[in-house]
């Protein structure tokens, strides 16, 4: 695919991305000797100067930004800056970028060790290992805009799943793109002639609908849905459930039917893919555009003052945003921060999030060759579907190696992670030779407590994000629970901070 280069925000800048920094750098941070001359010359009051007082001509924006560079170089720890983010997953690090297309001064707080939140990647033993089943779909709207493709070289999914029933797999293809597969399977068990039918007519209707007309369209559980469209019970049981389930981590298809259609949409006129440097590889592309030492990892806010301006850290320091406060943690966490406060979030009723676990195994070889999902339709067992990653993108494991990828839905609180490992490798060794899954190395075991918003009926998938006082939230669970819903929920918070001051 070829994208042009997003116009909403800065264009991406070509430097390494260092590992597990504490402050990410930035070309212009090699400050000249007059403008580190200047920045001795500059009281500390003087560092943040009012956005409405300035010019504005380009120079005036950029003396602003300036201005923040040299406070942050001067004070390790500047206690003001123009706008105070709290989270640097995919939706604080959207409205970051907002704030930084129109020259607003902002510091961006991150708890942990790297930006992403819970898209996160991990190397182990050679294995790029992402935190959860997590795949990106290219026909994200926001993520066009916002996203250089063409750098995260995408590696692609087929278009269709193999579902494990009754001892063996059968194939699920999309009609339009792998056509004589999908004649191929048009009688096997995985539902009927109808439903096969219903599959390709539900695909050209998800492209004709925009993506705004389906976040806001009347609404149902999904199952319902699926049902209402005239899918048997037999290809919803088999196909839909561990299908759906494992992107919403939902078995019981009770996420809204906005979402499906969204979902559905995007899949429609996209592809399902794997960045070829891990899932994490897309937050690192959007924090390699931040402005000098506006990123604070290993940074974790511990609570928000009376002023809903002021945020304090663990280590006891305070910051405050002069112009605004956005919050891009997960629901829970931003309802804790706010629990004190007379904001719309402190008393907004959070329904139980959705959950996964995800485990890892290295392999010498895989039983299945082809860069495809497989689903278990036979609804037993505790696997909803797994996939053979260096199948889709070789460089998620060393040469010769194969990485295995097993998903559960749920939190599986109960079992310990040795019993699900021995679980997992009892049941794959149903679905493939037993001998072959013995010999698979266990690598990890992420269990994703919060996973997803639960977005059941009835939803506000483009909820206001203006919370409280100068305080905005952003996050999935204010849009689309979807990369794409954390991106623009990100930009509109940014967006409203940036109305509701003037500018």
């Amino acid at each position: 695919m070829n994208f042009t280069r997003p116009t909403l925000y800065p264009p991406a800048i070509k430097t390494p991305f260092p590992k597990n920094p504490r402050i990410f750098h930035h070309p212009s941070s090699l400050l000249t000797a007059q403008l580190a001359s200047l920045s001795r010359k500059l009281h500390p009051s003087s560092l943040v100067t009012p956005l409405k007082s300035l010019s504005k001509s380009p120079s005036s924006r950029l003396s602003l930004r300036t201005k923040c560079t040299i406070a942050d170089q001067q004070l390790a720890q500047p206690k003001e800056t123009g706008v105070v983010i709290v989270g640097a997953g995919l939706a604080g690090l959207a409205a970051a970028l907002r704030l930084n297309s129109s020259q607003i001064p902002f510091l961006l707080f991150e708890a942990s060790d790297s930006v992403g939140g819970r898209v996160r990647t991990d190397s182990v033993d050679g294995f790029l290992l992402d935190r959860g089943f997590q795949i990106f779909i290219t026909a994200y709207p926001e993520a066009q805009k916002l996203l250089d493709y063409e750098s995260l070289n995408l590696q692609k999914f087929y278009s269709g799943a193999l579902v494990y029933y009754n001892g063996g797999f059968h194939r699920v293809s999309d009609p339009l793109r792998h056509f004589w597969d999908s004649l191929g399977t048009i009688t096997n068990p995985i539902g009927s002639i109808t439903d096969k039918v219903l599959i390709g007519l539900s695909r050209l209707k998800a492209a004709a609908s925009s993506f705004e007309d389906l976040l806001v369209a009347p609404e149902s559980s999904t199952r319902e849905r699926l049902l209402r469209d005239g899918f048997s019970s037999s290809i919803i049981g088999r196909f839909f459930v561990p299908f759906l389930g494992g992107i919403f981590f939902d078995a019981k298809l009770d996420t809204t039917s906005r979402l499906y259609d969204f979902v559905f949409k995007s899949l429609a006129l996209g592809s399902n893919t794997l960045p070829s440097k891990g899932i994490g590889a897309i937050p690192d592309q959007l924090a390699s555009r931040l402005p000098d030492f506006c990123l604070k990892l290993n940074s974790k806010v511990t609570k928000l003052n009376s002023d809903l301006s002021t945020v304090e850290l663990e280590n006891g320091e305070v910051f405050r945003g002069k112009f605004g406060l956005i919050l891009g943690v997960e629901e829970p966490e931003a309802k804790r921060l706010l629990e004190t406060e007379e904001a719309a979030l402190a008393n907004a009723k959070v329904k139980p999030c959705r959950s996964t676990v995800c485990l890892y195994f290295g392999a010498d070889d895989a039983p299945i060759k082809e860069p495809i999902l497989i689903l278990n339709g036979s609804g037993k067992g505790i696997v909803n579907n797994m996939f053979f990653a260096t199948n889709v993108a070789s460089s998620y494991g060393p040469k010769g190696k194969t990485l295995v990828s097993v998903s559960l839905v749920g939190s599986y609180e109960s079992w310990s992670d040795e019993e699900l490992q021995n679980a997992v490798r009892e049941e794959m060794g149903t679905w493939f030779a037993g001998s072959v899954v013995k010999a698979w190395n266990h690598l990890r075991t992420y269990r994703i407590g919060f996973a997803q918003p639960n977005q059941i009926p009835p939803t506000n998938l483009r909820k206001d994000p203006r919370v409280g006082p100068g305080v905005y939230a952003c996050g999935d669970y204010r849009d689309s629970a979807t990369f794409d819903g954390a991106l623009v929920s990100g930009r509109r918070a940014a967006e409203a901070l940036i109305e509701d001051n003037g500018w």
